[in-house]
């Protein structure tokens, strides 16, 4: 007799849709930098500003919305998260200050694009999956990349038809579609349908269900020395890859006299090959242990960095795309899965939260100080420079985290 579908899998379905809107409203701000610069006048620095401050946000939100996953369930947090991206959005396209903008285009934007980041994936994938985790988190990673494919060349060509306001009233129409439809299909736990995880009773050796999240969790965790070195490796994820590439890899080309539509186009190739490296990445944290594939991340991230300056505008950015696109997104599926064996994976909302606030505080650096480097220097040659001297720094540190436990499905907390 056939078994019938997990509804898992009807739950990673529906955090799809919602993570493919997020990454397609966080990928805005760097598509619309230049027009909304022409359109409205405000210097590049004050529009970096408004980006970094969206992603300063969507960090800080990321233990907020943890917390309230943890509490509350991923449900409701996501529901209201994409009805703030519906009304930030709207608002930003009747700002008329760079105040107005940053309120909206980075303020609320940040908060309901954080509430639907990349906390609500490992929430899911951890609640709802246990001997599938890394693949399921490589899937949401995917997702991701697949918002940056499809967005990307979607938002340029809008910005260029029908112009960056009407683009943006877009996408918040769209946050408000799906909206209803991760409140009716999102469920929080197994339970909630008569499950467990994976569908079916866990074997004795794989320990409860799961226990109550832990409300003293954060307290050990700032005292343990794997917390610390996850959040600096993944503040340098976010300094790499969202603050320095996803703000600034469009005006980059421009100021080497490309055009935006080959420049967007070098982002749809890294998302394709982000989706590869994302989904890979699962598989293989679900067989390898995470510390290595994290060293090996950072150091070709590196690696990509530190060429790009050095290769001659136009084709030879599809080799640097290709090499930054397969790890983009990469490091996620094995920092949530060391923090879940670290931390245990009932409070994985919480813990990530603030190693992925690290991961959004240094994206939103690396965004801001891309833009005055630029403003300073002519060139963006020395921020990318920078950036790669810290992804070889991170690929070290990652190798220091304690080597994880065999996969149990429900790591006790370690100790201090």
């Amino acid at each position: 007799m056939q078994r019938p579908l997990f509804y898992g899998w009807v739950v990673v379905a529906v955090t799809v849709v919602a993570l493919l809107l997020a990454a397609g409203a966080r990928s805005a701000p760097g598509v619309f930098l230049l027009p909304m610069q022409q359109n409205l006048g405000f210097s590049r620095g004050d529009l970096s500003f408004t980006a970094s401050l969206g992603l300063l946000v969507f960090g800080l939100a990321a233990p907020l919305s943890g917390r309230l996953m943890d509490r509350l369930g991923p449900r409701r947090v996501a529901s209201a998260g994409l009805l703030l991206v519906a009304l930030s959005f709207y608002l930003s396209t009747l700002a008329h200050s760079p105040l107005a903008l940053h309120l909206s285009w980075g303020l609320l934007s940040g908060l309901g694009t954080g509430l639907v980041g990349s906390v609500l994936g490992a929430t899911v994938a951890t609640r709802w999956f246990v001997r599938q985790r890394g693949l399921v988190v490589g899937l949401f990673g995917a997702a991701t990349s697949a918002g940056q494919l499809l967005f990307i060349p979607l938002l340029t060509g809008w910005a260029q038809s029908i112009g960056w306001g009407s683009a943006t009233r877009l996408i918040a129409l769209g946050a408000l579609v799906v909206a209803p439809l991760v409140w009716a299909l999102l469920r929080d736990h197994p339970s909630a349908m008569g499950l467990h995880p994976d569908g079916r009773p866990l074997p004795a050796s794989q320990g409860p269900e799961m226990r109550a999240p832990d409300p003293q969790v954060m307290r050990r965790a700032v005292r343990h020395r794997d917390f610390w070195l996850l959040a600096v490796t993944f503040f340098v994820c976010g300094a790499t890859s969202n603050g320095i590439i996803g703000t600034h890899f469009i005006a980059f080309c421009s100021d080497l006299g490309l055009t935006p539509t080959f420049a967007a186009g070098m982002l749809a190739l890294m998302g394709a090959f982000n989706f590869v490296g994302t989904l890979a990445s699962g598989l293989l944290t679900d067989r390898v242990d995470p510390r290595v594939l994290l060293g090996t991340y950072y150091a070709f991230r590196g690696l990509s960095l530190a060429i790009l300056p050095l290769l001659p505008p136009g084709l030879a950015f599809t080799a640097f795309a290709v090499l930054f696109g397969l790890d983009y997104i990469a490091t996620v599926p094995p920092t949530t899965a060391l923090t879940a064996d670290t931390f245990g994976r009932e409070n994985v909302g919480t813990v990530y939260g603030w190693v992925f606030c690290a991961h959004q505080v240094g994206a939103a650096l690396a965004s801001w100080l891309g833009g005055v480097s630029r403003d300073a220097l002519g060139s963006y040659s020395a921020a990318f420079l920078a950036a790669a001297v810290l992804a070889v720094a991170a690929a070290v540190l990652a190798l220091g985290v304690t080597p994880p436990a065999r996969r149990t499905g429900n790591a006790a907390p370690a100790a201090p």
